[in-house]
């Protein structure tokens, strides 16, 4: 229990993918303008996470077996690329709004260094079949209050009038490195 307790706070603070470790970065600028893009935006990808963290041990257990873990990366972005289509195709039938306002940034889920990076972690850490789904699901709600919170900053930021030279992407990235730094803050939380 206490694993599953450090795996969370891990994913969801001090070693959060987006704002400690810095994966993941584009869709966090790119769809973090309005909270209800961003919240869409973090559970597409939190499903995508868990999902890949699941097929991807598959895979891993595969290529392991057949002495190819060399071929690692490559299977493990295309099981992602897969995952992410069949994402792709259900938002486009079931919820054509969020796909809309996700736009090309649904499909750079495929290339999201969070998603991979959530999978090789699994397999650095040797995590079992049901570790590595929570895991995949943890780091996806991690990336999701992050995104959160970052969309929350940036609309209040739009209704404030910073100086001319900070305004739009400017000030983003300032408010970015600050809610990173808060995260960093939490990487001498330890539970054990």
């Amino acid at each position: 229990m206490i694993e599953i307790i450090g795996i969370l706070m891990a994913a969801l603070l001090s070693q959060n993918y987006i704002l400690v470790k810095f994966y993941g970065i584009c869709p966090f600028m790119g769809v973090s303008k309005k909270i209800d893009t961003a919240l869409g935006m973090g559970a597409a990808v939190t499903f995508v996470m868990a999902l890949a963290s699941g097929i991807c041990w598959g895979v891993n257990w595969i290529l392991v077996e057949l002495n190819l873990q060399y071929m690692q990366t490559v299977a493990f972005i295309l099981a992602i690329a897969s995952i992410v289509q069949m994402v792709e195709m259900f938002l486009k039938k079931a919820v054509p709004a969020l796909y809309k306002a996700l736009g090309v940034f649904l499909p750079l889920i495929t290339t999201n260094c969070a998603v991979l990076g959530v999978v090789l972690v699994n397999v650095q850490e040797g995590y079992n079949f049901p570790i590595s789904v929570f895991n995949g699901a943890a780091g996806g709600l991690g990336f999701t209050i992050a995104i959160v919170l970052f969309a929350s900053i940036r609309e209040r930021v739009d209704k404030a009038n910073p100086p001319e030279c900070f305004k739009g992407f400017p000030i983003a990235l300032i408010a970015a490195g600050l809610l990173a730094l808060g995260f960093m803050g939490f990487s001498g939380l330890s539970i054990t």
